[in-house]
């Protein structure tokens, strides 16, 4: 496996459809924790214009989102913690608006937490069934995404937040990078 200079997996040239997909989800998780790493809590509570999004909330919401979409709706577990214990309905933001009380050190480890947690459900679906393993926990139609279908939207959550992780990391420090 080839690492880029910022810490990044390349995703394989040549893989076969499994490794390919698990190769851009890790490449994308890699360039959320490098548009991260090395910021004080300042920088992860850092704003951009008019919008509420930080680097601190992006970390807890997509840890929440690993949990969703592979503890949840591909294994059919109930919300793990601290999820289990938030009033969603009153809070629906609860992720995003609370990380402002955790330390970086905090928002780092629960955030990488979250992602061994989800690469040992994925690795248990590929081992029952593979990419057109089916979810557990259907949608309200019945319908049940595959897992093929959950990577390929996680890669998308994370190629949709990592550029606004640019934007949000160009605004504290100026470092700039794809």
């Amino acid at each position: 496996m080839t690492v880029d200079e910022h810490g990044r997996p390349e995703p394989p040239f040549a893989g076969d459809e499994t490794a390919t997909l698990l190769g851009f989800l890790e490449y994308q998780r890699a360039t959320l924790a490098w548009k991260c790493g090395g910021l004080d809590a300042a920088g992860l509570q850092a704003k951009v214009g008019a919008s509420s999004m930080t680097l601190g909330g992006m970390l807890k919401h997509l840890a929440y989102v690993e949990d969703y979409w592979f503890s949840q709706r591909l294994h059919g577990h109930d919300r793990q913690p601290p999820f289990d214990l938030v009033d969603w309905k009153a809070d629906p933001d609860w992720e995003w608006q609370s990380a402002a009380e955790d330390t970086p050190e905090q928002l780092l480890a629960f955030w990488q937490d979250s992602l061994a947690r989800s690469r040992t459900y994925i690795a248990e679906a590929l081992a029952d069934g593979g990419l057109d393993r089916l979810a557990r926990r259907p949608w309200p139609n019945g319908e049940k995404p595959s897992l093929r279908w959950i990577l390929v939207h996680m890669i998308e959550e994370y190629g949709r937040h990592n550029g606004h992780a640019d934007l949000l990391r160009e605004s504290v420090d100026g470092q700039t990078g794809e």
